[in-house]
């Protein structure tokens, strides 16, 4: 009991109580300046009269202007905050449907046995909605979920409805997306712009306006594609559980609002309220699979290993191995002659540099599937060398160059074709100088990539 009321007093709204207490203290002094403005009327005292209504006048007004506005918009917002929609269930309409049936026989007999009847299935139908709508209120939720996820594989969400009432609990409700509501046209309205006197050869120009339709932007697909069930959440403890998601396809998948629904006790209404909640889930690429890569992945193996053979990783010297030398670099043959384990070393094995480019190309010169094939395979080839033994590098149209895998996955999960007049400069123009092995993914014709890239690239044509 102590605890309760300590957290009632802790949930008091000061400031509201004080307005609400100054309003009946600011209304008690106007009721009582009209009283004493209606005696004064009455005894002939003309000047009393204008300053006792005066003043009631100017305190209502205070009380109106400073208080009730105040209070009206909170009342507002915890209504429109804790507001219910209801959906009549295919059992309600039969429920109904028996209950018009008996209270038609009721009216034709008379009997008062069947408006007993009536009058409890109508209770039925009140309790219903009563107990339904008091499971919801007060419930709290939150969807807990990674930063990124890689389109086609399962990701974890975590999903906690908690009920922080002292006494109820919650019976079968489940968390899901809010129904989207038919779209409404957006209407037109008036946009800045300029008049210009002729067209062809402006001789003056003023500005001017212009009645357009509203462009409404494009609504980015829901993050909770499955609804969550929890049939039963004690007073005062939370509900916890985890499901699987998969998405179907790269890109930025937002939230603003989950529902919270119950069919409970007789499953005659479906009752939902609105969670305010917003929650942002990028999605990487699909990654291929490595069947999909066996006709580029080991020609670029080979090329790029030739291309450093040629660049000067030739046998430095052989020595003495040490415990923290890798298998791969002992030299067996130098073993079998001296009887001690001997390893190599080369001049310039810290240079292996690679780095993946994605030249982005322009509108409808790719088919869809095409394009995000190529995006896919980007994605693929740059998490496959991040896990080598490569200094790997990125690049591409709009992104200038990078180190950091997960910036460059980031830009292949929203990018889209563009014009090349959208891009400051040319991607492939643009590389810099250096030693650093090129893979390039372009959709331009052979022949077309810089001279200084000839050696040092592999291109894959998409």
């Amino acid at each position: 009991m102590v605890n309760r009321l300590k957290f009632l007093l802790a949930n008091i709204d000061g400031e509201a109580w004080l307005r609400f207490f100054l309003a009946l203290a600011g209304l008690a002094l106007a009721f009582a300046a009209a009283v004493f403005s209606s005696a004064a009327s009455e005894s002939g005292n003309i000047v009393a009269t204008i300053v006792f209504a005066s003043t009631a006048l100017f305190l209502a007004g205070i009380v109106g202007i400073t208080t009730l506005p105040y209070l009206t918009r909170r009342v507002v917002a915890t209504r429109v905050r804790e507001a219910l929609q209801y959906e009549l269930t295919r059992e309600g309409m039969a429920y109904l449907g028996v209950l018009l049936i008996v209270g038609i026989a009721a009216l034709n007999t008379g009997n008062n046995l069947l408006f007993i009847v009536v009058a409890a299935m109508l209770a039925a139908v009140l309790v219903s909605g009563i107990a339904s709508a008091a499971v919801l209120r007060r419930l709290q939720l939150d969807v807990g979920m990674p930063e990124n996820a890689f389109a086609g594989r399962p990701v974890d969400v975590h999903v906690k409805l908690q009920n922080p009432r002292y006494w109820m609990p919650a019976f079968s409700v489940k968390v899901s997306t809010p129904a989207e509501k038919k779209k409404k046209n957006p209407g037109w309205e008036w946009q800045k712009s300029e008049f210009s006197f002729p067209r062809k050869q402006v001789w003056f120009s003023v500005p001017d306006y212009t009645l357009r339709r509203k462009v409404v932007p494009p609504r980015l697909p829901s993050i909770l594609t499955q609804p969550v069930y929890f049939t039963f959440v004690a007073p005062r403890t939370a509900a916890e559980t985890e499901i699987d998601l998969m998405f179907p396809r790269r890109g930025l998948y937002s939230q603003d609002a989950f529902s919270l629904s119950t069919r409970f006790p007789f499953s005659f209404l479906t009752k939902s309220r609105k969670v305010a909640l917003d929650r942002e889930l990028l999605v990487y690429p699909v990654l291929l699979d490595q069947d999909n890569l066996l006709d580029v992945l080991p020609m670029i193996t080979g090329e790029f290993v030739s291309y450093m053979r040629g660049r000067g990783s030739e046998l430095y010297r052989i020595r003495e191995h040490t415990p923290d030398d890798p298998a791969r670099t002992v030299d067996w043959k130098a073993t079998a002659k001296t009887g001690d384990l001997k390893v190599r070393e080369f001049t310039r094995e810290d240079e292996r540099r690679l780095r993946i480019v994605f030249d982005n190309p322009e509108p409808l010169r790719l088919p869809n599937e095409k394009y995000e094939h190529a995006v896919s395979l980007a994605a693929t080839l740059a998490c496959h060398f991040a896990t080598e033994n490569i200094e790997l590098s990125f690049a591409g149209s709009g992104y200038g160059n990078g180190f950091h895998l997960d910036d460059f996955l980031r830009y292949l999960a929203t990018i889209q074709p563009q014009p090349a007049t959208a891009y400051p400069e040319n991607v492939l123009d643009a590389l810099p100088v250096s030693s650093d092995y090129n893979v390039i993914l372009t959709a331009r014709k052979p022949g077309t990539l810089p001279s200084s890239l000839w050696h040092s690239s592999y291109v894959i044509y998409i």
